[in-house]
């Protein structure tokens, strides 16, 4: 497998956040990193979308992120980091994905 973990792997479909630090302050609200794949990206926030729709767990996380105050198209993008990291985990351990449909 070419990445180690999810993390490097969230790193390269540009949707982890950047950071920026100074002495002992740390910013909130900084935007996602500008490396990797521009495609990986777009495929995965629109299977986001999709996934979403169709399953429970995904339609659950999506509303709890709206609930907590988050636009929607924050909110897509944290479906999309807990898309990756449940591809990476089926991937590395060559597990299946079950659940349930909405």
């Amino acid at each position: 497998m070419r990445f180690d973990t999810s993390a490097k792997l969230l790193a390269f479909a540009r949707l982890e956040r950047s950071t920026y630090q100074s002495g002992n302050f740390k910013a909130n609200n900084t935007p996602m990193v500008k490396r990797g794949s521009s495609y990986l990206r777009w495929a995965l926030l629109n299977a986001s979308r999709l996934v979403a729709m169709r399953y429970k767990t995904f339609s659950d996380y999506l509303h709890k992120k709206r609930q907590e105050g988050k636009h929607y198209c924050v909110a897509i993008s944290h479906v999309g980091k807990k898309l990756v990291r449940v591809i990476f985990h089926m991937l590395k351990n060559n597990g299946v994905f079950v659940t349930q449909l909405v």
